[in-house]
């Protein structure tokens, strides 16, 4: 019973198919709508997560903030050891400085950024190296002019078929040896390209570049199984005391956790993501008045034909059967091409704001099963219409 009145709706459908396209579109933009806007929610969400995660799991970043008086206290490498000693639950503390230079290599130059640090810095921010090596501890030490290239940097100097692995370049007026070429890691904090981007020994960068001993920031890596609010607190109380801060002075440096700052940006993403799909559906509930609407006129067109089947001994269940899935098969069509569109879309889109395709395949089923809905719940009343003429007076109907 159940197949023959599909294929009695499929009949329908087909015999006025311009008016069944016109009558879906709203299901169809609906439907397109919810699956691109979620679909690139997801990916803008995973591509913030990524950018907070390229600064490292489970991290603090410390950096100095200009004060009241308008200066700004830079931190030194006894505060990296300070903290790194002497608070529970800190695993690594490494310090970071930068500067905007020049990379040459065999006449072609390119504008970039290089960055000073230690192997502990690396492993803090999980940054790997593709090939080559990281630094020696003697090249630590005595700052010796070696570098780590970023992806972006090796394509844009170094011939693609060939290794940069010992070969002498020059960042600025350092000449210095490519010891390795680092993984690549995509944009950073702040919209930075962490590719783009030159790694020396931090005191080769605080010599040659900065000509002090000063950095800009540091980054702390601590164990996940302690709390980070007590090791933050921790942190805070000894930096102002190195600092001498008294009680009632505001700290002249911030504090951000990475975890955090991941959770609380997720948390944003995914409310904004919600609330947009929230408004695409308005859309549906357009589309499924236009299906009861359409399904009301196609009772008037058929009276004839209903009071015919109710005449030769139809139940009325079976007729208002037959207008339900109707209105069910034609939801469930436009569900289908909408969830095609909103895939298409979400492709197109993501490639062009450079954020991740993240399929979800339970937002399409939900659209898929929502459009379906949307004919049982519009088009029940046309169904239950059709279902209570009088087969006598649905004879007579011109």
């Amino acid at each position: 019973m159940l197949g023959t009145t599909i294929l009695l709706a499929l009949r329908e459908i087909r015999r006025h198919i311009l008016r069944s396209i016109l009558t879906t579109l709203g299901i169809i933009i609906g439907v397109a709508a919810v699956v691109t806007m979620v679909t690139l929610g997801n990916g803008v969400t995973a591509s913030v997560q990524e950018e907070i995660s390229s600064l490292g799991a489970s991290n603090f970043i410390i950096f100095p903030v200009r004060t009241n008086r308008g200066t700004i206290r830079p931190f030194d490498e006894a505060d990296v050891r300070a903290v790194e000693q002497q608070i529970a639950g800190v695993q690594i503390a490494a310090g970071s400085v930068s500067a905007n230079a020049t990379a040459y290599f065999n006449g072609q130059d390119w504008d970039t950024k290089v960055e000073g640090g230690t192997n502990a810095l690396l492993d803090a921010q999980s940054i790997s190296i593709s090939d080559g090596r990281p630094f020696a501890r003697d090249e630590e030490a005595a700052g010796k002019s070696v570098c780590l290239l970023g992806l972006k940097v090796r394509e844009a100097i170094f011939p693609p078929d060939s290794s940069p692995i010992g070969a002498q370049m020059r960042i600025g007026d350092v000449a210095c040896q490519v010891i390795g070429v680092m993984e690549e890691r995509g944009q950073g904090g702040g919209g930075a390209d962490d590719d783009d981007v030159v790694f020396m020994p931090l005191k080769t960068v605080q010599r040659r570049f900065r000509g002090n001993d000063n950095l800009d920031y540091f980054v702390v890596k601590y164990d996940a199984a302690y709390a980070a609010s007590v090791i933050q607190d921790s942190l805070v109380g000894l930096l102002r005391e190195r600092r001498l801060l008294q009680g009632d002075e505001p700290n002249d440096f911030n504090v951000i956790d990475t975890a955090q700052v991941n959770q609380a940006l997720g948390a944003v993403t995914g409310a904004l993501t919600a609330m947009v799909a929230v408004i695409a559906s308005i859309s549906l509930l357009v589309g499924g008045i236009g299906i009861m609407n359409i399904m009301l006129v196609s009772v008037t067109e058929r009276t004839r034909e209903i009071g015919i089947r109710l005449a030769i001994g139809a139940l009325a269940r079976e007729v208002r059967l037959q207008f339900l899935t109707e209105a069910v098969v034609l939801c469930a069509l436009g569900g289908l091409v909408g969830i095609a569109l909103g895939f298409a879309a979400s492709i197109g889109l993501a490639a062009l704001i450079e954020v991740p395709f993240v399929f979800d395949p339970m937002i399409n089923i939900v659209s898929f099963l929502f459009a379906a809905g949307m004919g049982i719940v519009f088009g029940y009343y046309p169904a239950s219409r059709a279902s209570k003429l009088d087969p006598i007076d649905a004879l007579r109907h011109e």
